[in-house]
């Protein structure tokens, strides 16, 4: 599925103007992708948890050289399922 079958399912059930599906669906994602480059997590209920994990630098080997090289830390968005949402895919 894609943001537009969302948007598509939005003019569906609501009754909406295509290009205000649309607009509702891109300031959703937006709303969530700005909340994580604070650093907040958002979390819908019944649904799950967006948040920001955070790795550590760590050593590391490339395989074609054999050469020791250092990965450097970085932050990685993850999504954790909530209780409902697991059931609902079982």
């Amino acid at each position: 599925m894609r943001k537009e079958d969302i948007a598509e399912t939005l003019v569906k059930k609501f009754d909406l103007p295509k290009s205000k599906a649309r607009e509702v669906v891109e300031t959703v994602f937006e709303a969530i992708t700005n909340a994580l480059v604070k650093g907040e997590e958002v979390v819908v209920s019944g649904f799950g948890k967006f948040y920001v994990a955070q790795s550590k630098e760590r050593q590391g080997i490339n395989p074609k050289t054999g050469e020791k090289i250092t990965i450097p830390a970085k932050k990685t968005p993850k999504f954790r399922a909530g209780k409902q949402l697991k059931e609902a895919v079982k």
